[in-house]
């Protein structure tokens, strides 16, 4: 497996927990749509 190179300003895609949506952003917050916790698509769940 190869480790990405991390760039702070680059803009990465978060995931809703709880509803999905999809959102660009450079920094993680609380989804948009519900307010619920976004995670990181770039990085995977165990």
């Amino acid at each position: 497996m190869k480790d990405i190179e991390y760039d702070p300003a680059e803009e990465s895609t978060y995931e809703c927990f709880a509803c999905g949506t999809v959102v660009q952003a450079s920094t993680p917050g609380a989804c948009p749509d519900c307010g619920a916790d976004m995670r990181n698509r770039r990085t995977p769940i165990e």
